[in-house]
């Protein structure tokens, strides 16, 4: 992954970054929390060389944030899903996504994450900004935010109205 280590610094940051410290590997886990599966699907959504996430996957999974699971045999292919170390990384995504809506999203968000029991908007503290309730990656809906693009409003409609 990184080519420096931190090996001489006792600090869990360094050691979180030794695994999801670069761009490819957000980018697969938050493709991950978005639904995507399978590995054609990433290699679409983020435009990454096949050896690259053929490199990131198998990292992700020997670290246990991903499992793989074999859906088709001839030709063998596989599913990836977030492990429940994987799903932990929730907070901490979800807190950059905020981050960077806050200070680099100049035309505003392109997605705004969307309370699923009351329509309010998720809060830096990961709670529900109408009704105050925790929030989790399983109660919160991802729609187009006043930045996005025209596709991205255009597959979020497609998605909602079930046509591809």
């Amino acid at each position: 992954m990184l080519n420096r280590t931190y090996d001489d610094q006792n600090c869990s940051i360094a050691r979180a970054l030794e695994i999801v410290g670069d761009r490819w590997t957000l980018l697969v886990i938050r493709d991950a929390f978005e639904g995507i599966r399978r590995f054609d699907d990433f290699q679409a959504s983020l435009g990454v060389a096949r050896n690259v996430l053929t490199d990131r996957l198998n990292r992700l999974c020997e670290e246990g944030i991903l499992r793989r699971r074999l859906y088709q045999e001839r030709p063998e292919r596989y599913e990836y899903r977030l492990t429940r170390k994987g799903v932990g990384l929730w907070p901490a995504m979800m807190s950059l996504l905020l981050w960077g809506d806050e200070h680099y999203a100049e035309n505003g968000p392109p997605m705004v994450l969307i309370h699923r029991g009351c329509t309010g908007r998720l809060t830096p503290a990961l709670t529900c900004s109408e009704c105050g309730a925790a929030l989790g990656p399983t109660d919160i809906d991802p729609r187009p935010g006043p930045g996005a693009l025209p596709t991205d409003r255009a597959a979020q409609q497609a998605a909602a109205s079930g046509t591809p």
